[in-house]
């Protein structure tokens, strides 16, 4: 299992934990409002990706 604190260029850091960290979701009834506010609003903040130029 990925680890869940060092998140990878290009994904989002809340996204990349809540989707690899189990504790996250633990016990909670119905859909966590964190994660519906990014389906619905997107996500604010990414990793910025290495640059691929020469």
């Amino acid at each position: 299992m990925p680890d869940p604190h060092s998140t990878p260029p290009g994904e989002c850091p809340q996204c990349w934990h809540h989707a690899h960290d189990r504790t996250v979701h633990k016990g909670m009834r119905g859909d966590c409002p964190q994660c519906v506010d990014h389906m619905l609003n997107g996500c604010p903040n990414r990793v910025p990706k290495r640059s691929r130029w020469w």
